[in-house]
């Protein structure tokens, strides 16, 4: 059964600002999404914005916001078909469990300009 479905869109150009501010990306990232986008060199900013959008979709789903969740607890990454994943940790974890959803689905698109997110959490 479905428990929330999120949405977001991010203005790619948020994280080309983003990444002119010292320790702005470390503190909205986790460590290993960070390594895998910026090594895609310019597709860098377009990676970011898609995942930081991910992470503000997954507060949406849990209809409860990111309130006392650090944002780099929530990991977007790709399985090795390209498939995007959120990886939980921390109090994002806890959030999810407390609401009783316990799958998550992910997708993620982007162009030029804006990158969005879709985020459905399913209790099975």
């Amino acid at each position: 059964m479905i428990f929330g479905i999120g949405v977001d869109v991010i203005r790619v150009r948020r994280m080309e600002r983003w990444r002119n501010v010292p320790g702005l990306l470390a503190r909205y990232f986790h460590p290993e999404e960070l390594s895998a986008a910026l090594s895609k060199g310019s597709g860098a900013d377009l990676s970011l914005a898609a995942r930081f959008a991910a992470k503000e979709a997954f507060g949406k789903a849990l209809g409860r916001g990111l309130s006392g969740i650090a944002l780099k607890d929530i990991l977007v990454v790709n399985r090795h078909n390209g498939k995007p994943e959120i990886v939980l940790f921390g109090a994002a974890l806890e959030a999810l469990k407390q609401s009783g959803a316990n799958k998550v689905h992910i997708s993620l698109t982007h162009e030029r300009d804006n990158a969005i997110a879709m985020v459905v959490l399913e209790t099975v």
